[in-house]
């Protein structure tokens, strides 16, 4: 009796496993489909702004610099 608990919760075990890890490859797969999106619509913004964008880099950085400056 306590043998076939043992299988029970070992194979429940194993079947809650094989779903955490299904889960985890669909959310995977999510956030490199999101990375890749963000990456070419930043990449098709730069290509066609590309001196708004120099400008945008240049302003932070400016920012950036004076924060860590003040510190």
């Amino acid at each position: 009796m306590e043998l076939e608990n043992e299988n029970e919760i070992t194979e429940q075990g194993k079947e809650a496993a094989g779903r955490l890890a299904q889960a985890l490859d669909t959310a995977k797969s999510r956030v490199q489909e999101g990375t890749v999106a963000g990456a070419k619509a930043t990449d098709r913004a730069i290509r066609e702004h590309p001196y708004e964008s120099l400008g945008i880099a240049f302003g932070l950085g400016v920012l950036i610099g004076v924060l860590i400056a003040r510190r």
